[in-house]
């Protein structure tokens, strides 16, 4: 059932969404959080579909915020909100409410969403384009226990992390960290079955994709090891191996949808990583509602070395451009050389410009002052 209200209000949106729930036969609300997704014309679209889909794992009441400013100075002082009410149909057992804020009111949302929330509920806020630099300190961000963002999404993923882990608060958390967890799973299983110490890891993805830092990061971050990240062509996430004083630990997803373990004494076996829809990766946020520790300590460790040819160097052809080394605090491995180590650095010792020193002499002693005449009178009284 669909109820289309113009120049509208919230309490007549509220009273729409009873009105509709009665008209339907679901008078009672069963629903367990609501999901608020601010977003614009252009992308509403495919964020409502994959909330719908979310829905049916997650029964919840979604609001899509659709800021609609305007550009002519008549336009951005008007003041309007058209709402499109859902009930039933696709949205399952859930409601759907589209606002569009027109005007002035584009900039006070929080005051339109906060009456339609469902009381005693948790809240759920998703940028699926342009999150605000500091997700909790927005006003739709305060009303939420979780925060989804998209750092894939933007013109600079590695940029975006940075800023996510220096304005992170508890219950941020990025699709891009959400990606990656059939890998985060498979490779923790391999690990249980191999106990030898990992030495290296090397971690390929396409230039784009923040997954492949992210994942870089968490292994850094668990194995304390040195880990290089290379890019390749894609799509997404196509390798991750591990040095172990055994072989190579290998994972290998070439195609976007089935990998290819190999490990050291064993045959090799085929897993299911299939490239993951929006829906999937919403749900599965959808389940819990706790800060998560494991993204705060990933996102946090070595984002400052994220910029040095992996994804930050966009403007690199993907075959040329060098690997990213994370090392951990405490390694003793030297960065990757950048330069030919056939030719002498210029501060290299025994350089013409260095010439070598010679070794530094033990320090001579210095001689005592004499004592004066009151010392000596004092040392004589003494004897």
């Amino acid at each position: 059932m669909n109820i289309d209200l113009t120049d509208t209000t919230s309490s007549r949106i509220n009273s729409a969404l009873v009105q509709a729930r009665r008209a339907t036969g679901t008078p009672a609300v069963g629903m367990v959080l609501t999901l608020v997704i601010v977003t614009d014309e252009g992308n509403h679209y495919d964020a409502l579909r994959a909330a719908s889909e979310a829905s049916k794992e997650h029964p919840s009441r979604t609001l899509v915020v659709i800021k609609r400013p305007g550009r002519s100075p008549r336009d951005r002082k008007m003041a309007r909100m058209d709402a499109e009410v859902r009930v039933g149909g696709e949205t399952g057992t859930g409601e759907t409410v589209l606002l569009r804020l027109h005007g002035e009111l584009a900039n006070h949302a929080y005051s339109v969403v906060l009456p339609l929330l469902l009381p005693d509920a948790p809240v759920v806020v998703w940028w699926p384009e342009d999150a605000p630099e500091h997700p909790a300190e927005d006003l739709l961000g305060q009303l939420a226990q979780r925060r989804i963002t998209d750092a894939q999404a933007t013109e600079d993923p590695v940029a975006a992390l940075g800023l996510r882990a220096a304005t992170y608060t508890p219950g941020d958390t990025d699709l891009a960290w959400t990606r990656i967890t059939p890998w985060r799973s498979v490779l923790a299983a391999a690990l249980d079955q191999r106990h030898s110490p990992i030495t290296s890891a090397v971690v390929e993805g396409e230039a784009y994709n923040p997954s492949s830092e992210l994942l870089a990061l968490w292994l850094a971050q668990r194995l304390e090891v040195p880990v290089d990240r290379q890019v390749s062509e894609g799509p997404g996430l196509t390798a991750v191996r591990l040095e172990t004083a055994d072989g190579v630990i290998c994972l290998d997803r070439a195609n976007g949808s089935l990998a290819e373990l190999a490990m050291p004494g064993q045959p090799d076996r085929h897993v299911a990583l299939q490239r993951r829809e929006m829906s999937e990766l919403i749900a599965e946020e959808l389940r819990r509602l706790d800060p998560d520790e494991s993204y705060e300590s990933s996102v946090k460790f070595g984002v400052s070395k994220l910029g040095k040819g992996g994804v930050g160097t966009l403007e690199r052809d993907a075959k040329a451009a060098p690997a990213t080394q994370v090392v951990p605090p405490g390694t003793d491995r030297p960065p990757l050389p950048t330069r030919d180590p056939e030719t002498p650095s210029e501060h290299a010792p025994g350089s013409p410009k260095n010439p070598p020193q010679a070794p530094a002499q033990s320090p001579v002693p210095k001689p005592h002052p004499p004592k004066s005449q009151e010392q000596k009178a004092d040392g004589k009284a003494d004897k």
